[in-house]
């Protein structure tokens, strides 16, 4: 009998050799797939219910797909939401009702990346998955709470996998090993190829397929260090998303946007990027110094940081990268400001410490006669009826709650201007409140 990981083909790639034919040979997520757990429970009662598989990519998601479909007897039909639309669902959905009709077989339809259907071509798969013509598995990288409309939400469960281990990394790498007949490599190696895969089991035997045809190549017996940088050195550049060196170089990036220095932060940002950080890690990053470093002393930079994400979104590599630099180099050149961020959090801290104050009867609404005659809205000034817009000397927090300043603008950008605006106000309630003594 031919071993699992026997290659099914010379020329197929690596990660498709050694691609897991049962549940047994699944390296990780043990807290879906070990006893008593969820997916081992539901493939061992032979009901499947249609899901959503999410979790960061290569995990498994196509794979636990692959082996429900062989596990039920079902017909397996993968569709990628990239590239595929409302025809090709169509098409899937003639191909179950047919398979049913002719063998009395269940099909599984695959969708990955389902999140990038949108909400019309999501609610194209209601009808049958209520049927039961199909069950429906949807794998995803992103949230599915916010990427996957709410109709489609309710009828599939959703299962959360999670990246793969070091120790789980490096049972496939000794698999990679033996498929390949590939020399041993020394533990600094080994080290860097799996912080290298960061928890990613494609990256992984991608990275290290090349690695052992380069070693077969060259005729080496072990795979040192030395061997390692002078033929991968430019592949090993990228982060181990726990490891020091990430960390740095984000908060290098992030304090040289601060420090209002261009050339130090698109430095850091195309390090980063030469080292294959995820660029849209980076735009939401960027996205967060605009709201935290510069704030209201210029909004423009929190829409420009968004657009930047979704021109990379769009557009892809170079182009979205070359966006994404520009919203660096224009925060770091923007007016400074951490006003506003320290007003959410000490009105956070305030707000969780402080007791549950009853909104004033003069703000609350009054739509019924009833709310009217318990005086609600009694006395509200609107403020579009009063001088230059502005109710003066009017509360507008709970009753007896002691005056709290939350808010304080810089001098700097647009908040300059905020700040003689509330200036101006206060004096109009300073005075309002010298004429109603």
């Amino acid at each position: 009998m031919s071993s699992l990981f026997e290659p099914v083909s010379p020329q197929a790639p690596l990660a498709e050799r050694l691609r897991p034919k049962s549940l047994g040979d699944v390296v990780g997520q043990s807290h879906l797939l070990g006893e008593g757990k969820p997916l081992k429970l539901a493939f061992s009662s032979g009901k499947l219910p249609s899901m959503i598989l999410w979790g960061p990519p290569g995990v498994g998601k196509t794979t636990l797909a692959r082996l429900i479909a062989n596990t039920a007897d079902a017909e397996f039909i993968p569709i990628s939401a990239v590239l595929s639309g409302i025809k090709d669902i169509r098409e899937a959905v003639e191909l179950a009702e047919n398979t049913l009709q002719q063998s009395g077989r269940k099909t599984i339809l695959f969708v990955d990346e389902v999140h990038r259907f949108n909400k019309g071509q999501q609610d194209a798969f209601l009808p049958f998955v209520e049927s039961g013509l199909i069950t429906f598995i949807g794998a995803t990288t992103e949230n599915p709470s916010f990427e996957v409309n709410s109709a489609l939400l309710s009828r599939a469960q959703v299962f959360v996998l999670s990246a793969l281990s070091e120790a789980e990394l490096g049972q496939l790498l000794e698999r990679a090993q033996a498929v390949m007949q590939a020399p041993a490599m020394t533990a600094e190696v080994r080290e860097q190829v799996l912080a290298y895969a960061d928890g990613d089991a494609r990256r992984l035997l991608n990275f290290v397929e090349g690695l052992f045809n380069a070693a077969a190549s060259a005729d080496v017996k072990e795979i040192d260090e030395a061997f390692l940088q002078t033929t991968m050195a430019s592949k090993l550049r990228r982060f181990d998303k726990g490891g020091e060196a990430f960390y740095d170089q984000i908060s290098a990036l992030h304090k040289s946007v601060r420090g209002s220095n261009p050339d130090a932060a698109l430095y850091w940002f195309l390090r980063m990027l030469d080292g294959g950080a995820d660029p849209l890690y980076l735009g939401r990053r960027i996205i967060r110094m605009a709201i935290e470093d510069i704030g209201i002393a210029d909004p423009r930079a929190q829409s420009m940081a968004l657009e930047a994400c979704q021109i990379y979104e769009r557009l892809g590599s170079p182009e979205g990268e070359l966006a994404l630099s520009n919203a660096v180099i224009y925060l770091a050149v923007a007016p400074k400001s951490n006003a506003a961020y320290m007003a959410y959090n000490e009105a956070k801290s305030f707000v969780a410490a402080d007791k549950s104050r009853p909104v004033p009867l003069h703000l609350r609404n009054a739509p019924t006669k009833l709310m009217k005659a318990l005086d609600y809205g009694k006395e509200y000034r609107y403020a579009h009826h009063e001088p230059e817009a502005y109710a003066a000397g009017e509360t507008y927090l709970p009753d007896e709650m002691p005056q709290v300043s939350f808010y304080e603008p810089t001098p700097r950008g647009l908040e300059g201007k905020i700040g003689e605006k509330l200036k101006h106000l206060r004096e109009l309630d300073r005075q309002a409140g010298k004429k109603n003594k």
